[in-house]
């Protein structure tokens, strides 16, 4: 009889392969690199796997940094790109992404091993996607087949990123706009938001919340107070500490699970656009739902991935495979 964890990854696979046939960005596939670089996600995987043992955390930034990439121009690598004289403000800087953003040195350490063992095949973007595959399966999530074949973008704004990232305090109406605008569903909105079960959040995202909401100079009434006192005594008032943190979901921050839904119903969203999920009838259903259904959420959240690393691709002849994930090639 086949086990449940195969059961699940056929599921996944089929839905990769239902996506493919339909024609969804049709130059990328699965196993792209067969031949060209046999062992590459093999390689990026073991990188990932060193990584989350030293630090249980890296999962989460590194399924942000996927999240990051494709929002801005494309699942393309722009957000890797370091500032240089010809491009001083990149993606990475924008103060949209908050000096949050983290994993780059594990992306560099994949493509070190990469250019080492296949030079100039294996692109940022895909190690990005790979990476993200790995940090969800890794952290109690599940395995999933991803589509490859991307190559590497050669411009990077920060400007881009203030327009196109959905900001902590969007409401269910610009959240399911933005999302739609990069050719998401609602219900996948409410998927995808489930990666903030895990990883931690900066203070300064969501302190409105905690002692002016809305200039009311009061705490978000939508909050639970005993985890709004909690959440005031990790983020005092007037602090200046950008490095103030505290965990996207308290009870689990390092497994990929559904205790993030179970909060929101809880009334212990940490963003405001976390909580807005129960303001809407349709997104409130499907919160309840992933509450209930561990195993449900993760094949919905592994579908919802394959299709957001699709998002503007450039393939083919069209952009480059960069040598150094952190600059375009010369």
């Amino acid at each position: 009889m086949m086990s449940s964890k195969k059961l699940t990854q056929l599921c996944v696979t089929f839905w990769v392969v239902l996506l493919f046939c339909q024609g969804v960005q049709s130059h990328l596939e699965v196993g792209f690199y067969r031949n060209s670089c046999r062992r590459a996600e093999t390689i990026v995987r073991g990188v990932v796997r060193k990584a989350i043992h030293r630090d249980r955390g890296a999962a989460a930034g590194l399924i942000r940094l996927h999240f990051h990439d494709c929002f801005v121009r494309g699942c393309e690598g722009s957000v890797l790109l370091d500032s240089t004289s010809s491009n001083k403000a990149p993606e990475k800087e924008s103060p949209a992404n908050n000096n949050s953003l983290r994993g780059f040195e594990i992306i560099d350490a994949a493509k070190t091993r990469l250019e080492a063992k296949c030079r100039g095949v294996v692109s940022c973007a895909d190690i990005l996607a790979f990476a993200a595959r790995d940090s969800f399966d890794l952290s109690g999530g599940i395995y999933y087949d991803v589509l490859a074949g991307r190559r590497d973008g050669r411009v990077s704004l920060d400007t881009e990123a203030n327009s196109n990232l959905p900001p902590p305090t969007f409401n269910v109406y610009n959240l399911t706009r933005r999302f739609s605008e990069k050719g998401l569903t609602q219900e996948e909105m409410v998927t995808l938001s489930g990666a903030h079960t895990i990883g931690n959040s900066h203070c300064n995202s969501f302190t409105d919340r905690l002692y002016n909401f809305s200039g009311t100079n009061s705490p978000d009434p939508s909050l639970d107070p005993k985890y709004a006192a909690s959440l005031r005594k990790s983020c005092p008032k007037g602090s200046t500490d950008p490095n103030l943190e505290v965990p996207m979901e308290a009870r689990t921050p390092t497994i990929s699970d559904v205790n993030y839904y179970k909060d929101i119903l809880a009334h212990r969203g940490l963003f405001s656009s976390d909580q807005a999920l129960l303001t809407n009838p349709a997104t409130a259903r499907e919160v309840k739902s992933n509450a209930m259904s561990s195993s449900g959420w993760k094949k919905k959240f592994a579908a919802a991935m394959v299709k957001m690393g699709q998002i503007e691709v450039l393939t083919g002849k069209t952009g480059e495979i960069r040598a150094n994930c952190r600059v375009v090639n010369s």
